[in-house]
């Protein structure tokens, strides 16, 4: 039993390390960024996110569409590590897996801040990983 719990665990390990040897590439030069609001903006809600990117192609996630993934947008929170996928239960980590290039939020007043993570079908960060620059903005 104990024997067949290590193969068991050695094989489903083998399996992890070669689905994450196996990164989808970013095209080099990609940059994701956020077009609107602009860093140090003053607000009043909802707040409009536009998201911008440079070097690849928005697509849905699911299906495997080489050069391309979606948007992530990441609220008041450090970006999660990008050498795994992105978490799908974090009310912090917006998934825009059908394509979406922007969204409407509706932020309490106070200061925010919001940074994009590109990732592939699969929710996770291409390699190397495409993140914007982290923004503040402030709420009325």
């Amino acid at each position: 039993m104990i024997r067949s719990t290590l193969a068991t665990a050695a094989i489903a390990g083998a399996i992890m390390s070669t689905a994450f040897a196996a990164d989808t590439p970013s095209a080099p030069g990609t940059q994701v960024y956020i077009i609107a609001p602009k860093n140090g903006d003053t607000l009043s809600g909802p707040v409009r996110v536009q998201f911008g990117l440079k070097g690849m192609g928005v697509a849905p996630a699911g299906p495997e569409t080489e050069g391309t993934g979606h948007h992530h947008l990441v609220i008041d929170k450090n970006a999660p590590p990008l050498d795994t996928y992105l978490p799908i239960d974090d009310p912090q980590v917006m998934h825009f897996g059908k394509g979406q290039t922007e969204v409407e939020l509706k932020l309490a007043p106070g200061k925010h801040t919001l940074q994009l993570v590109f990732a592939d079908k699969d929710h996770k960060p291409h390699a190397p990983p495409v993140v914007s620059e982290k923004i503040a903005i402030t709420v009325k």
